[in-house]
């Protein structure tokens, strides 16, 4: 019963958080992301498990935090050079790196909600 509410409340989340970036410059990446999620965890709530796709859509996300974290103005410049501002200020073109901080927390949510199912599914 759990893993269902979770399920509906990462489907219900991700497909907002897609819907958010519909106005973003790069809602050609994101949206499917966050879509992909959704899909997949609306999928899980009704038993419909897909391990292999967790593990390829995983390694994409965990990559892609990586590069955000390492990339200019990314999560280690918000943490060294710009001593954590709070990300949860209104996002301006002057400050990307809470832009990339963002995006990579959304990514490490994913990648746990996905997780989450990968193991309950048994696995491979």
């Amino acid at each position: 019963m759990l893993l269902l509410i979770l399920n509906i409340i990462f489907c219900l989340s991700f497909l907002v958080f897609a819907w958010f970036n519909l106005n973003d410059s790069d809602f050609w990446l994101w949206v499917p992301i966050y879509m992909a999620a959704s899909i997949l965890c609306g999928l899980a709530g009704f038993g419909m498990y897909y391990p292999m796709t967790y593990l390829f859509l995983i390694a994409f996300y965990l990559i892609y935090a990586i590069i955000l974290f390492f990339t200019k103005d990314g999560v280690r410049d918000w943490i060294l050079k710009y001593k954590q501002p709070s990300i949860t200020e209104s996002m301006q073109a002057t400050k990307p790196y809470i832009e990339n901080t963002r995006e990579f927390f959304g990514l490490l949510i994913i990648a746990a909600a996905l997780a989450l199912n990968y193991f309950v599914s048994g696995g491979i």
